[in-house]
């Protein structure tokens, strides 16, 4: 499949029907989606592998990975209405995606790649640290978005977890008029691509 052909198909993944602001809600753009992982792909850690998106929302990134040939696809999520969502999805799209509901932190199976496009910590600090760590515990290679802003203390906790990561691309990551507190029709911004090999590499 052709990042092309992924990024057409990813548009048809569905949204939150009632997005969480305490869950940073947001779905990953569907032209970010397909560069992150078709980066994960030609890069050999897709295709034949078991790959995890902790905090999967919707779907987008599980499904892609699927559709890229991973020979298994797990999603977790700790929100019913978002697996509703990513169950239908997955229906539409013909990916075998298995969902969890689960806190990240709780996710016990070891996995060969994580893609993930965890919460930026922008209703809580450092929300996305629960994911990163969780990722860093279970996979041989993750691929995490964060705000760019984060950069020193995402590379810090990498680096204290054992782990030696690189930031491989950065997006602008449009982020439209969701909630109440949003003040504008839309709000770009930067977030940073993390491609990490752990210590089980």
């Amino acid at each position: 499949m052709k990042k092309k052909d992924l990024e057409m198909s990813l548009q048809k993944v569905k949204p939150f029907d009632s997005p969480k602001a305490d869950l940073e809600q947001y779905v990953t753009p569907a032209t970010i989606a397909a560069d992150m992982l078709f980066s994960a792909y030609v890069q050999g850690d897709i295709a034949d592998r078991k790959v995890l998106d902790l905090g999967c929302g919707t779907g987008m990134l599980a499904i892609g990975a699927w559709l890229l040939g991973a020979r298994e696809v797990v999603g977790v999520d700790v929100d019913d209405a978002a697996l509703q969502v990513a169950e239908q999805n997955a229906r539409d799209l013909g990916a075998e995606v298995r969902l969890l509901r689960m806190n990240a932190s709780d996710f016990q199976e070891k996995v060969d790649t994580v893609v993930m496009n965890p919460p930026f910590g922008a209703q809580r600090r450092h929300a996305d640290r629960p994911f990163l760590e969780r990722a860093l515990g279970s996979a041989t290679i993750v691929y995490s978005l964060h705000l760019a802003e984060t950069q020193e203390f995402v590379e810090s906790l990498i680096r204290s977890n054992g782990a030696a990561g690189e930031v491989q691309k950065r997006y602008k990551f449009e982020i439209p008029h969701t909630f109440a507190f949003h003040k504008k029709a839309k709000k770009d911004v930067e977030v940073i691509l993390f491609r990490v090999q752990t210590s089980q590499h």
